[in-house]
């Protein structure tokens, strides 16, 4: 992925994003005050009921990118709705190209000549000082759309299977020596059919998925506990040696061929393009109260059209109060409490990460596509 750009001009090591905040020529912005209650995220909406995005009041005239950011961060700083940043960057005629934003980078605010609100940026200039000693020009990463590491290190930890891949399973009998509990280096010995192959990953099995509404079984979750590689195969038995281990084996852990777990930031923040309805069915690793960087489990997956980038919201059930003048129940209207960035899709369950939220999520929250800023739901 090596990028140059004419002889004696730096070499770039850029990580391909779709998701720069630079405005279209044409778009008009209206500059609003962020809702009460609400953060700079404000509230979001699919592309065919958007007439054009939303500056925040606040938004301020330059901001510098730093190590660390997000584009999701920096539209935000901007935007009332962050996830619209593809629709504000494509054919800017100031930047040679659009697809990568760096630390150092400038992105500023100014009006055109009719007084069209713009973004613009301008590129850090990356100064290397040279000395009869030779140096290394340092890897520029570009800024990801979300924290990919923070994403990554939950992938090597959690997988989702269908029903009938975890009850075909080679399993665990037995470790070398009757090690009742095994690690990195030990040897085990498995029973099944493994498929072909020489390495695979070990697996407990987790949480057991089930669609709130209808009762229909989306899935099993599986608890990665590491890598093994084949020794030698005797009929349904074979001996392996574990190569990597997170945490001890034991008898009864399954073997399956390893998942391909690759983050691509190569993505772009969408809302669905269709209606959709789902609820947040667990928060992997126990965690209470969900918040901002939570990775949550959804009862929606790839037969509803889900993909990594989908952006959907968070809906919150009214609570029922008590009319103090006529005594009656009246349920308040459902509020949007937070954005999820669906990253993960299985046939039937996505994992999604918490961009934002306005209260404490839960489990059993609805999802749906978010609304427009200001705007009703569509």
């Amino acid at each position: 992925m090596n990028e140059y750009k004419g002889a004696g001009r730096r070499r770039r090591w850029p990580v391909r994003l779709l998701a720069a905040c630079l405005l279209i020529p044409g778009w008009s912005l209206a500059a609003v005050p962020p809702a009460a209650g609400t953060s700079e995220m404000g509230a979001s909406a699919p592309q065919s009921s958007v007439s054009s995005p939303v500056l925040r009041r606040d938004a301020p005239q330059r901001y510098t990118v730093q190590r660390g950011d997000t584009l999701w961060d920096i539209a935000g700083r901007f935007l009332a709705d962050p996830w619209q940043w593809p629709r504000l960057w494509r054919g800017n005629p100031q930047v040679d190209d659009p697809h990568w934003i760096y630390p150092g980078d400038v992105i500023h605010l100014y009006r055109d000549a009719d007084g069209t609100p713009r973004l613009g940026l301008e590129r850090g200039q990356g100064v290397v000082h040279l000395s009869p000693q030779v140096r290394r020009v340092p890897r520029r990463r570009a800024v990801p759309p979300l924290p990919l590491d923070k994403v990554q290190r939950f992938l090597e930890a959690n997988r989702i299977v269908a029903p009938y891949r975890l009850a075909q399973a080679p399993y665990v009998i037995a470790g070398d020596d009757r090690r009742l509990i095994s690690g990195a280096g030990d040897r085990l010995y498995v029973r099944g059919a493994l498929p072909p192959g020489e390495r695979f990953g070990l697996y407990r099995p987790g949480e057991r998925y089930v669609a709130p509404d209808t009762g229909e079984f989306l899935g099993r979750e599986l608890e990665t506990l590491g890598e093994a590689r084949v020794l030698r195969r005797e009929g349904d038995i074979t001996r392996l040696v574990v190569t990597a281990s997170r945490q001890e084996i034991r008898p009864g852990d399954r073997l399956l061929p390893l998942e391909s777990l690759p983050v691509t930031p190569e993505f772009q923040p969408r809302p669905p393009s269709h209606p959709v309805s789902g609820h947040i069915l667990s928060v992997p690793g126990g965690v209470r109260y969900i918040g901002r960087l939570d990775v949550v489990a959804l009862d929606l997956g790839r037969r509803e059209g889900m993909a990594p980038g989908t952006v959907l919201a968070v809906e919150q059930r009214g609570e029922t109060v008590t009319d103090p003048l006529t005594d009656e129940a009246v349920t308040l209207p459902d509020e949007q409490a937070g954005r999820l960035m669906v990253f993960r899709v299985y046939d039937r369950v996505s994992y999604a990460l918490v961009m934002h939220a306005t209260r404490s999520l839960a489990v059993g929250d609805r999802v749906r596509a978010p609304r427009p800023a200001g705007g009703r739901a569509p």
